[in-house]
């Protein structure tokens, strides 16, 4: 029998709708069902890792706070206790707090799919709501957003959830540099039609493949690579149904987005997006995002999410000479230097000491001649005299004995202890010795020789049973993972060496080939570059990848025209000449390669010589090979003397095989730092001789 008013239900349901609306609520995923982070997040949640000395959870919330958002649910897995006791002695729980309520919700999901249907379980949430993750970075205003998809909403029940999204250019330091999204929008609309994913380490497409049918039913469309993907999602309650009722929906973008794109005809849900053009939005999803949003966090892009707004009560910060962020008592020798850089509370700096383009947390003790450069020194890290770190992440309360070398992109988890002499390898990961306790300099026998082993600093759980590994780096892969399904690789924080080999040698054998095939055709620069990108980006390479596929081709290339194989007919070359035919003509190949000019430490311009003097091992006149390349490469300016002079100084082109080929080099070195005095000294003179003046 029909109500005796058909819109009884409409009419008691309006206050209540009205009542949602006021109260805008969000949902912060703050586990990211992913080990990108590890060794770190074997023992603290990742949105509690501090970016520029603060914990990322804080700059969500602020957003969050910022939006309106007056119910917040942070659902976590993993170390769920650790961030339940960092909320509940925050201020966001306090009486002062913008928020009406804060909730955690502690859960076992092993993916965002289980997440999602166990949160519609929970039946918390009452109207529509914003989907986050707990690592956004975001100075944006929300409202039009809110305003836009509530417009959306009230003309169509089906647009059930809109997609903030960020623009910036195809390079963009925070943009992805393996699979990269895709989004085909109706821009009139602001509606998605379609989403893929182009590149990604298991050989993703270089294309995109569209249905003919969205090229005859829409007007305009545009297909964008240029957007950052921040995980800003508002959504309407449907959207967990959805979830609900797909079992096989496991990712926010690669399954559910996905699928309802592809199920519109059946079902007819629109997923719509807002682009961002002028505000600061960011996930940091992966070191790689972490390295490029702390630089600008600290460079200010994201004001005023910058560290001198002391997010934290308790912070100190300003803002002062040199671009440095430093808090209340803070000791500096009388000739350490410090530029660029956060320095927090109760850290001492000795004398001699640099600290350039870092993060250094509280109660750190940094001894005397330390050089850090473009490293993250977490809280109550020690680092004793003469100890050298590049470019790596140390956690808290690990302690560097004195005159070690971290290289760039170590990760250091907590509380380690590196014994004094000892070389931490490029891309290494070292974790507590847990059944032996820490290590010292007992346990190896030539520490000032040889680079920390696993059996000394890794700890002893199964699934990182393995040796110090190379990971995902700073400048690696942060490709959106499929969850595993496999428990035992997502409690393993290393990606298989084979899988990782395969894939790393079926790059270089292809993009080898197409620059030298390139090379014999004598191809322009930029097509050679344009094929080689292609390839970079389809198995989510790495720019020392890049730098090793140029170097085999340019030196191959070399050996083939000295060996007599050039188009010209002109029969064989002198070493010098080919060296000068192959580096001049493509010159530009190289420059795009290396990316460290402005910086003080050449580390791209290192690493292409270091390739190019392993590539002269084993040669028939090396020695020779590797000085006319020195010398050419320096006349032509696309490496600079300094990189020169630090390629030879690195203890690396020293060590065995490399050695050999390096003596007829050294004339020539001897020439550039002779060249150097000469120029200081007549700087000098000229000086003297205006004061005299």
């Amino acid at each position: 029998m029909p109500p005796k008013n058909p819109n009884a239900a409409k009419t008691k349901q309006k206050p209540q709708e009205e009542q949602r609306e006021k109260c805008l609520q969000a949902v912060v995923l703050a586990d990211s069902f992913e080990t990108r982070f590890t060794p770190f997040t074997l023992e603290r949640p990742r949105c509690l890792l501090p970016l520029a000395n603060t914990p990322l959870i804080e700059y969500t919330l602020e957003f969050l706070a910022n939006a309106g958002v007056q119910e917040v649910f942070v659902y976590c897995g993993s170390h769920a206790e650790q961030l339940d006791d960092y909320i509940h002695a925050s201020r966001w729980i306090s009486k002062s707090s913008p928020f009406r309520a804060l909730k955690i919700l502690k859960s076992t999901a092993t993916s965002v799919g289980e997440a999602m249907r166990n949160l519609d379980q929970l039946d918390v949430i009452t109207g529509d709501f914003l989907l986050v993750s707990g690592d956004v970075i975001s100075n944006m205003n929300l409202e039009p957003a809110l305003i836009k998809h509530r417009a959306r909403r009230e003309k169509c029940k089906d647009a059930i959830m809109t997609m903030v999204l960020s623009e910036a250019g195809v390079g963009h330091r925070t943009k992805s540099k393996g699979s990269r999204p895709v989004f085909v929008i109706d821009p009139a609309a602001e509606r998605c039609l379609h989403y893929e994913e182009m590149g990604g380490r298991r050989g993703g497409s270089r294309y995109v493949t569209l249905d003919p049918e969205l090229l005859t039913s829409h007007g305009e469309i545009e297909v964008r690579d240029d957007l950052i993907d921040c995980h800003i999602d508002i959504c309407a309650l449907d959207v967990l149904a959805q979830w609900s009722d797909n079992f096989d929906f496991q990712s926010l973008r690669k399954s559910f987005l996905r699928g309802v794109l592809k199920d519109y005809e059946t079902y007819g849900k629109t997923i719509h997006v807002y682009v961002v053009a002028d505000q600061y939005a960011a996930r940091v999803k992966s070191l790689r995002a972490y390295d490029a949003v702390s630089k600008d966090v600290c460079g200010r892009w994201a004001y005023p999410l910058c560290p001198d707004s002391n997010l934290v009560p308790g912070q100190s910060y300003r803002f002062g000479r040199g671009k440095v962020y430093q808090e209340n008592d803070v000791l500096l020798g009388r000739t350490a230097v410090v530029k660029r850089s956060v320095v927090g509370r109760g850290t001492s700096v000795g004398d001699g000491s640099t600290i350039n383009g870092s993060t250094v947390g509280r109660r750190c003790k940094i001894g005397n001649n330390v050089t850090i450069e473009g490293a993250y020194i977490w809280d109550n890290v020690t680092i004793e005299d003469g100890s050298i770190v590049r470019q790596a992440v140390i956690a808290n309360g690990t302690s560097i004995g004195k005159n070690c070398t971290i290289y760039w992109a170590a990760l250091i988890s907590f509380v380690v202890q590196i014994p004094e002499n000892t070389k931490i390898s490029a891309e290494s990961k070292i974790t507590r010795d847990e059944e032996r306790g820490y290590s010292n300099n007992s346990d190896a026998e030539d520490s000032d020789a040889s680079s920390v082993t696993s059996s000394r600093l890794i700890s002893q759980n199964p699934s990182a049973s393995s040796s110090v590994s190379s990971i995902s780096t700073l400048a690696s892969s942060d490709a959106d993972l499929e969850p595993s399904r496999d428990a035992s690789r997502r409690s393993s924080f290393r990606s298989d060496p084979l899988d990782d080999a395969a894939e790393n040698r079926d790059f270089h054998l292809e993009a080898t080939g197409s620059i030298l095939d390139g090379l014999q055709k004598s191809d322009p620069a930029d097509t050679i570059m344009l094929e080689l990108n292609g390839y970079r980006m389809s198995t989510n390479a790495g720019q020392h990848e890049v730098r090793k596929a140029v170097v085999a081709a340019f030196m191959k290339r070399i050996s083939n025209l000295i060996a007599g194989d050039n188009a010209s007919g002109a029969g064989t070359m002198s070493i010098g000449a080919a060296v000068k035919d192959v580096f001049t003509n493509y010159k530009s190949l190289v420059g795009r390669t290396t990316f460290d000019k402005e910086a003080d430490e050449k580390v791209d311009q290192v690493d292409f010589l270091m390739l190019v003097q392993k590539e002269c091992v084993g040669r028939p006149s090396g020695d020779q090979l590797l000085l006319f390349v020195a010398k050419e490469v320096c006349d032509l300016e696309v490496i600079e003397e300094d990189g020169v002079l630090q390629w030879w100084d690195d203890e690396r082109s020293r060590e065995g095989e490399m050695g050999n080929v390096r003596g007829l080099t050294a004339t020539f070195i001897t020439f550039l730092k002779e060249a150097e005095e000469d120029d200081e000294s007549e700087e000098d003179e000229d000086e003297s001789d205006e004061n005299d003046d």
